[in-house]
């Protein structure tokens, strides 16, 4: 018989009133063994008990041999020759001579798995000390720097016990920039923990993975420099370094939406520092008892010393000047000043600028490109070499990819043709060359300027040529006496 819910409750009301077991019963048309179960409130009607019972067939002896072909397989560690319920089902009619059913037979061996098998999703709660570790990865995002949409990579890293940030973009997740990203983090915190966990990219693994590792030779220098211990996770095993994970995904939600539209990586690099040092100062992360600006404090000063020395993250190499006065590194060319033509420099490629030095002297710098093809000009750098060739200048590609139209047609309608050209490329270079068209626009537009106009405004008079001396000089008497006793001087 169902028991509803009002009866149950007339049940229990009833008993509760004092009234016996056997007259609930009479005058309730139930059976007193019904209101003995539910008189004393110890069960619910709608409590119903699970079924568990297990097939007969599935004895001991079938579960010992359905394991001992679980440790077989282990033993044996073949991914693809293991046993499936319906190869074990087959031995154990062949060499037990089983009765049962194949579905009774499946069902116990997905049974003895799951109670065999630690769930994937399962993770070990961690603690760290101050100092203790710091996790990093890579991510992605897209920004618009000066107006291109382009593609970035995301460089995190999270401190293990304070769960303090870094972030910052880059063009390129090579050597240099994992290097470069790593230094800079170091800056940011404040100090250098003592592990950084990261996982097997090959910017710093060599060969191996996990405790199998092998560090690239520079990331070898660079951790033995900075004195830290490294700590590469398994392959695609992101729990094992899940603070980080989770920061790529915050940082790209949180600091780069909406899309951020800058002038350069620098810009938005700035800005990032910025947004790490505001979580700093004002976050709190869940089930932390402090929040990050308090247990920040506690870690920088247990933070190892950052060395005076500063490690050189850069990707060197050797290069010959060529006869266009440019210097080719990573499929990519960079003018040089034309005294260095045919000349050795050093070049040193940094994360998102490029380096050019010759014994010793930076000569110049640029944004790092990540092309190939492609060549940047300075001006300035040609500008002696035009003065000696003007004929060239109006054809010129330093000219032509770094001055404005609005420069050239100017130089096209000087009367001096090229060479006075040259001069006025020349005002450009040393005065910049908006100041140079700002004054062509303060002169009257039916006048075309020529170079000796544009020098008068740039030679400006001084206010007054009298200098003014003060009238209180302090003139102090001297004692000559000594001088015309030494030379015999009489007095007169």
């Amino acid at each position: 018989m169902v028991i509803e819910v009002d009866m149950y409750s007339s049940i229990r009301k009833r008993y509760s009133n004092g009234e016996s077991i056997r007259s609930i019963a009479r005058s309730m048309g139930i059976a007193r063994q019904t209101v003995k179960k539910y008189c004393e409130g110890s069960t619910h009607p709608e409590v119903r008990k699970e079924y568990q019972r297990a097939p007969d067939v599935i004895t001991d002896d079938v579960k010992n041999f359905i394991l001992s072909c679980f440790k077989a397989d282990e033993e044996e560690q073949l991914k693809k020759q293991k046993h499936t319920a319906k190869r074990i089902y087959d031995r154990l009619v062949s060499e037990m001579k089983f009765s049962g059913s194949y579905s009774a037979i499946r069902i116990a061996v997905r049974q003895l798995k799951s109670e065999r098998t630690v769930p994937p999703q399962s993770c070990v709660p961690l603690a760290y000390a101050p100092s203790e570790a710091v996790q990093v990865d890579w991510g992605e995002a897209t920004a618009y720097l000066d107006g291109q949409k382009t593609k970035l990579y995301i460089f995190c890293g999270r401190l293990c016990y304070s769960c303090d940030i870094f972030v910052q973009v880059y063009k390129s997740p090579n050597e240099e920039t994992f290097l470069e990203a790593q230094q800079l983090m170091f800056d940011f915190f404040g100090g250098v923990p003592k592990r950084i966990i990261f996982d097997n990219a090959k910017v710093a693994v060599k060969e191996g993975f996990g405790i199998y590792a092998k560090p690239q030779d520079r990331y070898l220098s660079f951790s033995a420099h900075y004195a830290f211990s490294t700590d590469f996770c398994n392959p695609a095993k992101g729990n094992e370094k899940g603070l980080v994970e989770n920061l790529v995904g915050y940082g790209r939600r949180n600091f780069l939406v909406p899309v951020p539209r800058v002038k350069d990586i620098e810009e938005l690099n700035r800005k990032l520092w910025k947004d790490c040092l505001a979580y700093r100062n004002s976050h709190k992360v869940e089930r932390r008892e402090h929040p990050v600006s308090v247990m920040y404090q506690e870690e920088l000063k247990n933070l190892n010393v950052i060395p005076p020395y500063r490690y050189d993250t850069s990707k060197t190499a050797i290069a010959r000047v060529d006869d266009f006065s440019t210097v080719r590194y990573e499929k990519n060319n960079y003018s040089v000043p034309t005294k260095y033509l045919r000349k050795d420099v050093t070049v040193k490629g940094y994360a998102n600028s490029i380096c050019i030095l010759h014994n010793g002297c930076v000569v110049a710098t640029y944004p790092r490109y990540y092309g190939f093809g492609y060549t940047q000009y300075r001006l300035e750098h040609y500008i002696d070499l035009l003065e000696r060739k003007p004929r060239s200048v109006f054809n010129a590609r330093p000219v032509k990819e770094n001055v404005t139209k609005e420069l050239m047609d100017w130089g096209s309608q000087l009367p001096g043709g090229n060479k006075e050209m040259v001069k006025l490329l020349r005002l450009c270079v040393d005065y910049g060359e908006e100041r140079i068209l700002a004054i062509k626009r303060l002169i009257p537009s039916h006048i075309v300027p020529t170079v000796d106009m544009v020098r008068t405004y740039l030679n400006e008079p001084v206010e007054s040529p009298v200098i003014y001396l003060s009238n209180e000089i302090t003139v102090c008497n001297a004692d000559l006496t000594k001088y015309d006793r030494k030379y015999g001087v009489a007095n007169q």
